[in-house]
């Protein structure tokens, strides 16, 4: 037992190392679409300081021309406000034109998102994708868009740290052996 118990602290860290390090390489690539998955709106309708994180990070890759378009992705949180709209007016207010921006208001979770962002291909040329969130995240997100039948999948990640980032890694831990093995592939 405590030989199988040794063993899984040693994936469980070698995961997480593995997963940190692939969500803080910025790879400096180009694509067709920046997605930034949605985060906290917070109750006064303004957005949490994660959230305006990945917002400014995706901002970054519009003007340096890595990204000629943004998908903004997220829900309708508790607090009553839809993240993807207020996301859009983050953009707007500094100066990506609405020509830019794709709002997702349905993208209620990771897999939403990247079923949300397959079914745009039919109307926007989609072929490569560069996702936008927490570090932790950004392995399980290109994993699921490659399921989706994206080939051309990278990601960036903000440079901004919370202490809950230690609990985040941790679930995001089952989250990707979640969405590795009984996650439906996303239709196009």
């Amino acid at each position: 037992m405590k030989g199988i118990l040794l063993m899984l602290a040693a994936w469980l860290l070698a995961h997480t190392l593995l997963i940190t390090l692939d969500g803080l390489r910025d790879r400096r690539q180009h694509a067709d679409i920046g997605v930034i998955l949605g985060n906290k709106v917070n109750e006064d309708g303004t957005l949490s300081e994660r959230l305006t994180q990945r917002l400014a990070c995706g901002l970054a890759l519009y003007r340096s021309g890595r990204v000629p378009r943004l998908l903004v992705s997220g829900g309708l949180g508790r607090e009553g406000f839809y993240e993807g709209t207020k996301m859009r007016a983050y953009l707007r207010r500094h100066g990506v034109p609405d020509t830019a921006i794709v709002v997702d208001n349905a993208g209620n979770n990771t897999q939403q998102t990247v079923r949300n962002t397959a079914r745009l291909r039919a109307q926007l040329p989609i072929r490569s994708v560069l996702v936008v969130s927490q570090f932790y995240h950004i392995s399980r997100i290109k994993m699921l868009f490659r399921q989706a039948g994206f080939t051309e999948v990278s990601g960036v990640s903000p440079i901004y740290f919370e202490l809950r980032d230690i609990y985040s890694l941790l679930r995001e831990f089952a989250a990707y052996y979640q969405g590795l093995f009984f996650t439906e592939v996303p239709e196009s």
